[in-house]
């Protein structure tokens, strides 16, 4: 199964939700989706969803899912990576109304560049990504929750990491 979640804030993510849509016309998903929608408005024509579902729900659909297709938020990531989920980090942008800003461009990223997750800034790129963990050729290393800084420690180094190189190369 598919787990797709949006989280609970005031965003739609009609844009996710579409493009799963036509993923299973195309035939690029080939298991069960269940979709926790959140405010998103569109309505999904071939799975199973909800608005919002319980923490205890959230967690049952976390643990069937095979992969975990979330917002960018790191409540969502990190407890799909706890449970040691393939996960795809689906960025909101700004642009469609679904944030205040593009920051889990670089949230996804941060966990993308330490092989936790695969991440997805463009929607067109959601169904290489679902075939690169149906073809098992995902270069993914599993996450070890060890220090609980641990997400503020890997967003914090990938920021200057890449604010130093841009700064740098100006």
């Amino acid at each position: 199964m598919i787990f797709a979640c949006a989280g609970s804030r005031n965003y739609p993510f009609n844009r996710l939700f579409v493009k799963l849509d036509e993923l299973w016309e195309e035939g690029v998903i080939k298991e069960e989706i269940f979709a926790q929608t959140g405010t998103s408005t569109y309505k999904p024509k071939h799975y199973p969803y909800k608005d919002f579902i319980s923490e205890e729900e959230f967690q049952d659909k976390i643990n069937k899912a095979h992969i975990v297709i979330s917002h960018g938020a790191s409540g969502s990531i990190m407890k799909a990576l706890n449970a040691k989920k393939k996960v795809i980090a689906v960025a909101r942008l700004e642009k469609y109304g679904e944030h205040i800003n593009d920051h889990q461009i670089q949230m996804n990223e941060a966990f993308a560049s330490n092989r936790y997750l695969l991440s997805v800034s463009d929607m067109e790129d959601l169904g290489a990504a679902i075939k690169t963990y149906y073809e098992d050729r995902a270069d993914i290393v599993p996450w070890e929750n060890t220090d609980p800084r641990a997400i503020v420690n890997l967003v914090d180094n990938f920021i200057e990491k890449n604010w130093y190189s841009k700064a740098v190369n100006k």
